[in-house]
């Protein structure tokens, strides 16, 4: 049975425990809830692009939770849902907030050293060296690595050009590539102090 319109939440959940009509219950979970969802994301410095990636991630999240059983109906979907999305958004602003703290921290550095990491990396012989690290370390950890660090791409935009099932593996991916690295970049100490700079050994 297809769900439309208003539906009450223990048939949701049933749906969704018996795998019966996927489209149809995503259908209904955005119709039900994503507008709060962006109301809330808006308010508090997202917008549209925002709410639309972070109420993607919560349907998923929220339909694998109902599957392992880990969501009994205490709440309603949709304070459940929101509870989601208040977190996931509250994880990103931390996440974007981190990343400006670098920026900001690279330019101060930029301006205040005479030879600081960036221009290292575009000198010619440690270019060429670093390169041919991260190509040592196959092509899938180069496409990564280099997508991130060289071409400042997000992993969401990264998982685009990989044959990954979502972001997680991807910045996992990426965690294990940075360890090869590591392990690679204890030969070549002068190299690993130019990328500690700008290279996060974190997924």
């Amino acid at each position: 049975m297809e769900i439309v319109g208003s539906y009450p939440d223990a048939e949701v959940l049933h749906q969704i425990r018996n795998g019966n009509d996927p489209d149809g219950v995503i259908r209904h979970l955005y119709r039900s809830h994503f507008n709060a969802a962006a109301i809330y994301i808006k308010q508090n410095s997202g917008n549209q692009e925002d709410a639309e990636d972070i109420f993607q991630d919560t349907v998923i999240n929220f339909i694998q939770l109902v599957q392992k059983d880990k969501f009994r109906g205490d709440c309603s979907i949709g304070t459940f849902m929101y509870t989601l999305v208040r977190n996931g958004w509250l994880n990103e602003l931390k996440k974007k907030k981190r990343s400006l703290a670098r920026e900001e921290k690279y330019e101060k550095e930029k301006v205040t050293s005479e030879m600081d990491v960036s221009e290292s990396i575009v000198t010619g012989e440690i270019k060429k060296e670093i390169v041919e690290l991260i190509e040592s370390l196959g092509e899938t950890c180069k496409k990564i690595l280099m997508a991130f660090y060289y071409d400042n791409l997000s992993i969401q935009e990264i998982l685009a050009s990989l044959p990954y099932e979502n972001e997680q593996v991807v910045r996992n991916k990426k965690y294990k590539c940075l360890q090869k690295l590591q392990e690679t970049l204890s030969l070549k100490p002068q190299i690993a102090k130019n990328l500690k700079s700008i290279l996060s050994y974190e997924p």
